[in-house]
């Protein structure tokens, strides 16, 4: 088999290598993958952002994949040959005291796949048990490669946001994470608006539209007109900030009403700006990191409802043959969720 390879430090710096198909251990099970997406983390590693030191390269990345059991180790009982997964990518150490708490997506030892280890963009994969779900008969394996995505957004609408029926939300950033994010809080019965740059009206904005979603141009429209007239004057009772850029945070303090909850889903770094209104106004800030087993039960029964439509958000143009399209033309902003079909590694 091959694997798409993360083999230096600098931008680009991606390669097919072979790869010799790896063995089970006792308790895991060895996973062919069929499809896998590409993710913003993906594209920091690509770039090489500082975020990714730690990586130890040659490293095989990818981290949002399905495929089917062929092997398990002597160990796994709760998997068996023929049935169809998907990973939780963020695999806790089960001995620390978030672990202990049930708090795994903040374990203080987690290993991330495709960053920490090798990942789903090879033709086989061997995965411990206990990081494994369950995908239901009948569901696409196209989509089934987008529940890990989905689970962020289910978690930070579901568990930790305030979203409630008739709630004005307000989603800076037209990415993956943002445009399902917008979608799970519709679910909740949000009434939610869009917003994006100049960048993304070529392609993330317009696929907002096609959801039906109001939509905001941040570096062309008048946001305080807008806000007036969307919220009557009040501003949003709920700001998502999935857009991973320093100006998120200061862009959602300017957008949520007085008494309302900023939910940091997106990593900015770092930014400066003045606290004090945030305390006059009594703003709820919270953040929202990965996901867990409850947020990908939610994530598979919201796309077996329809409620997350994952045939209009997937992008399946490109191939991990020839990669770098899919790369440039995600940062560019010309895609929002490409997905691959990673059997051609095993050709």
């Amino acid at each position: 088999m091959r694997g798409l390879t993360k083999v230096s430090r600098s931008r680009g710096a991606m390669e097919l290598v072979d790869l010799e198909r790896p063995s089970p251990g006792p308790d895991e099970a060895l996973i062919e993958v069929d499809y896998a997406g590409l993710c913003g983390s993906d594209a920091g590693i690509y770039e090489f952002e500082s975020a990714f030191e730690r990586m130890e390269l040659p490293t095989v990345i990818g981290h949002e994949y399905t495929g089917q059991v062929v092997e398990t180790g002597p160990d796994v009982t709760r998997f068996a040959v023929g049935d169809r997964v998907v990973e939780r990518p963020i695999r806790g150490c089960g001995h620390c005291y978030q672990c202990q708490l049930g708090e795994e997506n903040v374990c203080q030892n987690a290993v991330i796949t495709g960053v920490d280890h090798d990942g789903a963009y090879e033709g086989y994969v061997a995965v411990p048990e206990t990081a494994l779900h369950s995908v239901p008969e009948g569901m696409d394996p196209r989509h089934a490669a987008l529940v890990e995505p989905t689970s962020i957004g289910a978690r930070a609408v579901i568990e930790n946001s305030r979203v409630r029926p008739g709630d004005r939300v307000f989603v800076a950033g037209p990415g993956p994470i943002g445009l399902l994010t917008a979608q799970i809080a519709r679910s909740q019965g949000g009434e939610v608006v869009v917003a994006g740059v100049g960048s993304d009206t070529a392609y993330r904005l317009p696929l907002a539209d096609e959801f039906g979603f109001q939509t905001v141009n941040v570096e062309a429209d008048d946001l305080d007109s807008r806000r007036d007239e969307l919220t009557d004057g009040v501003g949003y009772d709920v700001v998502f900030d999935t857009t991973g850029h320093p100006s998120g945070l200061t862009s959602a303090v300017e957008e949520v009403r007085k008494g309302g909850q900023i939910v940091l889903v997106g990593q900015t770094g770092e930014t400066t700006m003045p606290y004090s209104p945030l305390v006059r106004a009594e703003i709820d800030l919270q953040c929202s990191y990965a996901s867990m087993f409850e947020d990908f039960e939610r994530s598979l029964r919201l796309i077996a409802s329809g409620d997350v439509d994952h045939a209009t958000f997937l992008d399946d143009r490109f191939s991990l043959l020839e990669a770098d399209e899919a790369f440039e033309a995600f940062l560019a902003g010309e895609t929002c969720k490409p997905v691959f079909d990673v059997s051609v590694l095993r050709d």
